[in-house]
């Protein structure tokens, strides 16, 4: 489905394509676009969405940046043996991954890449341009579902790779989502382009496991006046994203949006603190231990304790497909800069509501709003 040239179609260029989100994603999109499965997890498919205008997932388009070679075919037959993907699937939607694996482009900067800021930039932009006019798409929504990188330092005289990718975007007059917790558009030498481009952005550092389950818990703490006294917690996690967090200055920029979920709720940031260990034998799967201290009437200690087990890339690929529909949507309709309504999706977003019924409540009133956008 994804081969032929589909005018008026919508381009969904993935930073990362070749990584284990951005596969299921595109896998998923087959799947359900020719009814081999349903729509599980994907929050636009449900009926508050209905009649809001957003592209229907047969119409996107899938391309992409990435530094690594291993062909979305073969890519889909690992995570089919790692358990991620369903038995056969990869194999009945084979050509549609293979059309989108013939748009990815290499991206950068690699080792011993030699190349400016700027020189890059213009590669990138250059790719995404071509891909949206050889197509002949309405336009394209970048999506970065790319491993974590470690905050750049305040004196680095080079921008990071994600906001190379995320300034292409913008020169590229495209949307842009961030899902990772890289710095993206961020970045302060940015500051003013992003103001200036007049395009709808998102992210950043997409929720779907143990900061999903904290934003609804801290809410109830302080709902029903219970004092946290300490909030811990532990992940073990393989595949790629377990590797690239191995990396303390990675593991500490997906942390701070683990830690901003309960200072925002609880109001001030409890004793304890998150690790992440990389456990390679789990692959993409993973589990997230969370050890709740709280104090009850007279000063009663009590704990909760919550276990998650899931895997992060079937969660946050229906979530990618809201995400380039929402934000698409909200360039049609003519809306610009950050949309703090679909906070509901990020561990930090662009401002709104900390708490996830908040936020959900925030992201069908945006619905509703699409649905009377020209």
């Amino acid at each position: 489905m994804f081969a032929e040239r589909r005018v008026g179609g919508i381009g969904v260029w993935f930073v990362g394509a070749r990584g284990s989100v951005a596969t299921t994603a595109m896998t998923g999109c087959a799947a359900v676009t020719a009814g081999l499965h349903p729509p599980t997890g994907m929050v636009t498919e449900t009926p508050p969405f209905t009649g809001s205008g957003l592209p229907s997932l047969s119409s996107l388009v899938f391309g992409g940046h990435d530094t690594a070679a291993c062909p979305l075919p073969k890519r889909a037959e690992e995570l089919t043996t790692a358990g991620v993907l369903p038995h056969g699937l990869a194999t009945a939607v084979h050509g549609e991954l293979a059309a989108a694996d013939a748009e990815i482009r290499p991206g950068g900067p690699l080792a011993g890449d030699t190349r400016t800021d700027e020189e890059l930039i213009t590669s990138f932009t250059s790719d995404i341009i071509d891909f949206t006019h050889r197509h002949g798409l309405a336009r394209t929504v970048v999506v970065n579902v790319a491993s974590t990188e470690p905050a750049p330092h305040p004196d680095d005289p080079r921008l990071a790779p994600s906001s190379l990718y995320a300034v292409a975007a913008l020169r590229a007059g495209c949307p842009y989502v961030n899902f990772t917790p890289s710095t993206g558009l961020r970045a302060a030498a940015l500051t003013d382009a992003v103001a200036a481009c007049g395009l709808p952005h998102a992210g950043r550092d997409g929720k779907t496991g143990q900061t999903l389950l904290r934003s609804v818990l801290a809410p109830m703490f302080v709902q029903r006046a219970l004092s946290v006294r300490a909030w811990s917690g532990t992940n073990l996690l393989g595949g790629g994203d377990g590797a690239a967090l191995a990396d303390p200055a990675a593991a500490a920029a997906k942390n701070a949006g683990k830690e901003r979920v309960l200072a925002d709720t609880l109001g001030v940031v409890p004793e304890g603190h998150v690790h992440i260990d990389d456990v390679p034998a789990l692959g993409d799967w993973k589990t997230a231990w969370d050890h709740i201290a709280f104090d009850g009437f007279l000063g009663s200690r009590m704990v909760l304790q919550t276990i998650w087990q899931g895997c992060d890339s079937a969660l946050a690929a229906p979530l990618v497909l809201d995400l380039a529909r929402l934000v698409s949507r909200a360039h049609e309709a003519g809306l610009s800069g950050p949309l703090p309504e679909l906070g509901f999706y990020f561990k930090d977003p662009d401002g709104g509501p900390a708490a996830l019924s908040d936020q959900y409540a925030a992201l069908l009133a945006f619905a509703a709003r699409l649905r009377n956008a020209r």
